[in-house]
């Protein structure tokens, strides 16, 4: 599985490693994701994501259930 956030859609970007010289080699900064189980009181269900740690501060805020309506709608989770 790829590491992309099931909610917001981030994922991986792609940029260099500058060393004191100015050498530049291409490197990769992943998106922070954990695996998280969260209850779904419409559904009355718990349901396990990939979520990366900005999405979880907004579930926080706004709760789950504002969370998965948005990804529905934008199309990132199903």
């Amino acid at each position: 599985m790829s590491r992309v956030c099931e909610l917001t859609g981030k994922k991986a970007m792609v940029g260099n490693n500058v060393s004191h010289a100015m050498n530049k080699t291409k490197r990769k900064f992943d998106a922070n994701l954990i695996k998280k189980r969260f209850y779904i009181p419409e559904e009355d269900k718990w349901v396990t994501l990939k979520v990366s740690t900005s999405a979880l501060k907004t579930i926080n805020k706004i709760g789950i259930d504002a969370m998965l309506k948005e990804a529905r709608a934008k199309g990132f989770y199903k």
